[in-house]
């Protein structure tokens, strides 16, 4: 997998806003761009929606990267569902004007993914997290540390792609996945994490720190 195999357009979108951009032409062809405005405005929104812009990656040791733009709607001691323990649950909803590509918090192995069918419920409503449809995967972090990535359906996201495997390595900010149309994505962390966001903040993928990992026991620490 190279890091980042996506034009400033995210492909999953190259269908819909073609076909946006078709009718609104036709639209306009046959009776006129005053018709046509309000096909035009939607043939820009959908290109909008689509956008998927390269980011920085900040140089922050042990770094837990957002993996979604969005704002901050969950900062909680939680128990996470797909590794049965107790965590720190961060929560980034989008709505239909963020972008939606989804980056990898950091650098890791892909150890399980799993993917649960559900409702379509408003994505910023807690409840979403567990009746969604939704994609989790686990991630084993570089220095050791599990962390859990699970990208969730909003009230009118209808598909969720996720473009790795068990057994992929990511980097922190690799592009791994897209949620088409309005959804969340939580993050579980282990419980000595330190955070550095709290409700209601901004965020974008690969750029903000969200968190920062502990830092791994050396062999000179195990033998204190």
């Amino acid at each position: 997998m190279s890091d980042y195999p996506h034009p400033l357009i995210a492909r999953e979108g190259w269908p819909f806003i073609a076909l946006a951009f078709a009718v609104a032409l036709l639209v306009t062809f046959l009776a006129g761009f005053l018709w046509a405005i309000f096909f035009w405005i939607i043939a820009i929104f959908v290109l909008q929606f689509f956008r998927d812009p390269p980011r920085e990656v900040p140089t922050v040791p042990n770094a837990i990267l957002s993996p979604a733009d969005g704002r901050i709607v969950a900062v909680e001691n939680v128990q996470d569902p797909y590794l049965e323990r107790e965590a720190i649950k961060v929560s980034v909803f989008m709505n239909v004007f963020n972008v939606h590509s989804n980056r990898s918090p950091i650098d890791g192995e892909i150890r399980d993914k799993w993917y649960f069918p559900g409702k379509f419920i408003n994505a910023d409503l807690p409840k979403a997290s567990l009746e969604n449809e939704r994609n989790a995967l686990w991630i084993k972090a570089d220095n050791g540390a599990d962390v859990t990535c699970v990208q969730v359906a909003g009230l009118i996201a209808k598909r969720i792609l996720c473009n790795v495997m068990p057994g992929d390595h990511l980097a922190r900010g690799q592009r791994f996945g897209f949620i088409r149309f309005g959804s969340r994505v939580d993050v579980y962390l282990p419980l000595e994490t330190k955070i550095n966001v709290a409700i209601g903040d901004k965020v974008f993928a690969t750029s903000t720190v969200l968190a920062e990992l502990k830092e791994a026991p050396t062999n000179a620490d195990l033998n204190l």
